[in-house]
């Protein structure tokens, strides 16, 4: 039993390094599923000459050890089990432990293939572990016709590797991270005016952090939002976004939100932002975990307006629509939210997109499997 409990707790040591858990803020279990191959041929090969019953009840046990020890992590840090990864383990854990018996209880002919094969199976199972979680972590898309959510921004989202037109021209776009992931979950409309260009009937407006704007698009945000679409505004009282041009030319973003006459109007007002220009925060929001920098705070909210994280976001009703508010347009800089590896959405630092895209399109943005975040990382 002694040896089953230091493979267990060198298998939770694994999943918090290895794994990603304690880089992330995570306590997921399901991020330990890649090192279980390795954990059971372990213990397959300390017991290689017991009884078949002795080495099935240890197998059995070094798992329940595993997935009750995730268990009390999750319900301590995160406030939650995460029963739909512990099933995951489990099922995957005894797969694991048959193959690495079956495969240590063989006699080999040749004395360097076990130890070939069981290189083999622990590479293999940790690459297939890790794709499994990238598919079963990635969000869903949009359906088929939903109306696109029609993007006003400020920031270099679209061509933002270069502001020259010759160059744009010989490379080709270099759209920035944020948009390239909204744009494969759902369609995305990217407009410069609002004057004629309004959001679809059923559609939704995202508003990150745009140049000034005239007075009837003012009138139409507002008359879209009252009449019962849905907008997300992301209003900046002290951008972070990197200057791509000297400073003052009008290709860089707004320094600061131009948002205030519409908010004004709602009954909003954003106040200034930290002092400490470079404090990301990690904060809780319906359940996702965003990642902001300098976020301002909303000093005043209607009284219908429900708030998060210390006022830093808002979700306040309009007439018959309702508008999120987040006071910080950096929520969309790659850095936050980006996965450590591109692809792996297992790996990812923040739920942005995800949350975003559930905001835009009905349906979109959920997976099958949630990160369970550690709340004591959050501010």
């Amino acid at each position: 039993m002694a040896r089953t409990i230091s493979i267990a707790a060198l298998t939770l040591l694994l999943a918090w390094i290895v794994g990603g858990q304690a880089l992330l803020g995570r306590i997921d279990p399901a991020l330990a599923l890649p090192i279980l191959a390795l954990a059971m041929l372990l213990l397959a090969v300390w017991q290689r000459g017991e009884e078949t019953a002795s080495r099935r009840l240890n197998a059995f046990a070094l798992l329940g050890l595993l997935l009750a020890a995730q268990a009390l992590l999750g319900v301590a840090l995160a406030g939650s089990a995460g029963w739909r990864q512990l099933a995951l383990v489990g099922v995957s854990g005894a797969a694991a432990a048959w193959v690495a018996d079956r495969l240590v209880q063989r006699r080999w002919r040749v004395r360097w293939l076990p130890w070939f094969a069981g290189l083999v199976l622990v590479t293999l199972w940790f690459a297939a572990g890790h794709m499994l979680l990238a598919s079963l972590y990635r969000p869903a898309l949009a359906a088929a016709g939903t109306p696109a959510a029609t993007m006003l921004t400020g920031l270099p989202l679209r061509w933002s590797g270069s502001g020259d037109i010759a160059a744009i021209i010989s490379s080709g776009a270099e759209d920035d991270p944020a948009l390239v992931r909204l744009e494969a979950l759902g369609p995305v409309a990217l407009v410069d005016s609002l004057t004629e260009q309004v959001p679809p009937l059923g559609g939704t407006l995202l508003i990150a952090h745009p140049r000034a704007l005239a007075p009837r698009e003012l009138v139409a945000i507002d008359a879209f939002v009252r009449g019962g679409g849905k907008a997300v505004l992301l209003a900046d009282a002290l951008s972070g976004w990197p200057a791509r041009h000297p400073l003052g030319d009008p290709r860089n973003p707004p320094v600061t939100s131009l948002l205030t006459p519409l908010l004004d109007h709602w009954g909003v007002l954003l106040g200034s932002a930290p002092t400490d220009d470079n404090a990301v925060s990690a904060i809780a929001v319906d359940g996702a975990w965003l990642r902001l920098s300098s976020a301002g705070a909303f000093e005043r909210l209607p009284p219908r307006c429900r708030s998060f994280a210390d006022r830093r976001v808002a979700r306040c009703p309009i007439g018959a629509g309702e508008a999120w508010l987040v006071g910080d347009a950096d929520l969309l800089f790659a850095p936050l939210w980006s996965p450590l590896v591109p692809g792996a959405h297992h790996l990812r630092r923040a739920d942005t997109i995800e949350w975003l895209a559930a905001r835009l399109w009905p349906g979109a943005g959920v997976a099958p499997l949630q990160p369970l975040w550690i709340r004591a990382r959050a501010n």
